[in-house]
């Protein structure tokens, strides 16, 4: 017990500290000769294929912001401007009044006249040609006919169908039941009997004995014939059956697990493993490269276009803006102001041309001298209204006066 309780730790294998972490175990040196050379062929062949789809996807991501965008908005602006707007105008200024129209017309021409011949004429005729007179006659015509017909019923014929039924079923008992029973009774029962009896001992006890003594023991004799013939066959089936699994995995199944589990799940590993890292290491190639060709169109296009457009065709624009633009800009308003000014004067002379011919043909006031003022109409005091026939008073009192100093 002592030795138990010291008992030295256990050692892990060595070389186990050493393994990757994502290494498993199984492979064999045929796995680690093939992993290299299939790695750098997928790599050559994944390579076109990634740098193909980062141009494609750069593409469509240039396309989707420069063109697709723009086209988008444009086509919903155009057909909010086309479709939309107009859709909703012609819906909200023309259908719906003409929906409007179109049921008011219904109802005046379909549904009114129909409530009107309804509550005017059906109803008012059905009352008063049919309803009350069907209620006088079922009051002072069917009602006392009814319960005279019910008096007659109670009263007359109820006893004579008692007493004529029961005259009927005296008479056919005597006739029918009595001599049937007595011939059921006295002649059948026996008769019955008597052929019960023979069928029984004659043909029933004979077939019994046959059955239990004679068919009983030859049809479990040809059971067990049978039964033991069925498990003859069943067992002879079963050992070929065996026989044909055995052979079917031992020439087929194993061969292909082995080859399964040992070739083609190591080679399907290495390839998955290949493509992944393939396609990793492609992805780094095809960034790399796509910088390197954005630095060549930055410093080879970009940089001489900038240079460019700051260097001459800014000041070029700058020149041609004060020298040309501006004089022509300024020429141009100059000229609009003048227009304006002409169209201006000709439009009052136009005015004032046609009030004085209206004046000339029909006649009105004289117009008021510029300069000349009406005299405000005075207000009463206390009141803010004005009264024509009061004299006009000043709108603020007089200031008093200053009396001279005395002496």
């Amino acid at each position: 017990m002592e030795q138990g309780k010291h008992r030295a730790p256990v050692r892990p294998e060595y070389g186990a500290h050493q393994a990757p972490a994502h290494y498993e175990g199984g492979d064999g040196c045929l796995t680690t000769v093939i992993r290299i050379p299939v790695r750098i062929v997928v790599f050559l062949v994944v390579l076109p294929v990634r740098m193909l789809w980062d141009a494609l996807v750069v593409t469509v991501r240039a396309a989707e912001r420069v063109l697709f965008r723009p086209l988008g908005r444009a086509l919903a602006w155009l057909f909010d401007v086309l479709v939309v707007t107009p859709a909703g105008w012609l819906w909200r200024y023309v259908c719906v009044p003409l929906g409007h129209a179109l049921v008011w017309l219904a109802r005046a021409v379909f549904v009114w006249p129909w409530v009107a011949l309804w509550r005017y004429v059906v109803v008012p005729g059905v009352r008063y040609a049919i309803v009350l007179p069907l209620q006088w006659a079922y009051a002072h015509l069917l009602t006392p006919l009814g319960h005279g017909l019910r008096w007659m019923y109670r009263e007359v014929l109820v006893p004579v169908a008692r007493w004529v039924g029961t005259g009927l079923k005296w008479l056919l008992t005597a006739v029918f039941v009595v001599p049937v029973v007595l011939l059921w009774r006295y002649v059948l029962v026996p008769v019955g009997l008597a052929a019960a009896w023979l069928v029984r001992y004659l043909v029933v006890v004979p077939l019994v004995w046959t059955y239990r003594n004679v068919l009983t023991p030859v049809g479990h004799g040809i059971a067990w014939a049978l039964d033991l013939l069925i498990r003859g066959i069943e067992a002879f089936f079963r050992g070929l059956g065996i026989a044909l699994r055995w052979l079917v995995v031992t020439l087929l199944v194993v061969p292909v697990v082995w080859m399964y589990r040992h070739v083609l799940v190591p080679v399907g590993r290495e390839i998955a493993a290949a493509l992944g890292i393939a396609w990793r290491v492609a992805g780094f190639v095809s960034r790399a490269v796509g910088r390197a060709l954005a630095w060549l169109a930055r410093n080879l296009i970009a940089a001489p276009v900038r240079w460019a457009y700051r260097t001459v065709c800014v000041p070029v624009g700058r020149f041609v803006r004060d020298a040309v633009l501006a004089p022509v800009g300024r020429g141009l308003r100059a000229v609009g102001r003048t227009a304006r000014q002409t169209l201006r004067t000709a439009r009052e002379t136009i005015r004032r041309a046609r009030r004085d011919a209206w004046r000339a043909l029909v006649g009105g006031p004289a117009p008021s001298e510029p300069g000349e003022l009406g005299s405000p109409l005075a207000r009463t005091l206390g009141s803010a209204t004005t009264v024509p026939s009061a004299a006009p008073v000043p709108e603020f009192a007089p200031l008093p006066e200053k009396s001279a100093p005395q002496g």
